[in-house]
């Protein structure tokens, strides 16, 4: 399998910026959410590079990562987001979070929380796969992310610090308030994949160990929830394994196991919604093919 070195390359091109191509996608020469837009075309109608410069473009800048973790990382996924020059990134096998000049390189602020044994028993490691971003458009714009140990954490997009008044001194413990319990340090679900911002409302979903069979029918279930950007105050959440009650609807539980591909030997299957998800202006979401469950159930609080 081929390896990603673990530094950040970004080329440029010396010639003078074009026109933008009618409007589409990414728009302004920005990135502002992980897939280009909430509908994640991964398109933006830049036209400066093409064939014929391609092979002229050089180096700009490097910024080595192998410093924010325990140990470099070699196999680095993460989308920056570019949003009024600056470039925010994971980073590192801690999953830190990097603020950069995007014409230079240059730091500008660094965030990482260092999580223990929670992190060291983390299903998904490693720097993920991106972050994402909120602003009210006057004064207030955010950083949001997830960490190994499975906490959505809240920073100023200016200084790189915790809001406090999101969550617990800028962290939600994404551990709790997800109707089950489990070990808060050795439970096993976390997330790699960047959080989708929809409106004022921070969508979240699941993942456990990769390529495993759940330990047993009590494994912890990866359910999809929804949280307020300003306060970190729950929403809503989305039961990829439909519980006994939802309001004052009874769901055939058994019956929704064999739907499912729950094995004879008691086991439940451990759905997720680990990948990228689209969004609409009125909060809707889609899981990935085959990733999402066959009955739908939303419960708000």
């Amino acid at each position: 399998m081929r390896r990603v070195s673990s530094f950040l390359i970004v080329f440029v091109l010396g010639a003078a910026s074009a026109r933008l191509a009618a409007q589409a996608g990414a728009a302004g020469g920005e990135w502002r959410t992980y897939g280009g837009d909430l509908g994640n075309t991964r398109y933006a109608p830049l036209n400066q590079i093409d064939k014929d410069n391609f092979g002229k473009l050089q180096v700009a800048w490097r910024f080595k990562t192998e410093a924010l973790g325990p140990r470099p990382e070699y196999n680095y996924e993460s989308t920056p987001l570019v949003i009024n020059g600056i470039l925010y990134c994971t980073a590192g096998s801690r999953r830190a979070v990097v603020a950069l000049d995007a014409a230079t390189g240059e730091l500008i602020w660094m965030h990482s929380e260092r999580e223990g044994k929670r992190g060291d028993s983390a299903p998904r490691k490693l720097s993920g796969r991106g972050l994402s971003y909120w602003t009210d458009g006057r004064n207030d714009s955010r950083i949001l992310y997830v960490t190994p140990g499975y906490q959505l954490v809240a920073l100023d997009a200016k200084t790189g610090a915790p809001v406090p008044s999101f969550g617990r001194n800028g962290i939600v413990d994404l551990k709790l308030d997800d109707d089950q319990v489990m070990d808060l340090v050795t439970g096993e679900i976390g997330l790699h994949a960047a959080p989708v911002v929809a409106k004022n409302v921070v969508i979240v979903g699941a993942a456990h160990l990769p390529g495993s069979a759940p330990r047993s029918r009590q494994n912890e279930k990866g359910y999809v929830r929804g949280f307020d950007v300003r306060t970190g105050k729950r929403l809503w959440i989305f039961h990829t394994i439909p519980q006994r009650h939802v309001g004052a609807r009874i769901v055939d539980v058994h019956r929704q196991r064999r739907r499912l591909g729950a094995d004879l030997r008691g086991r439940r299957p451990r759905p997720g919604v680990s990948a990228g998800r689209t969004a609409d202006r009125r909060l809707l979401w889609r899981t990935p093919p085959g990733r999402g469950p066959l009955r739908r159930e939303h419960r708000r609080r």
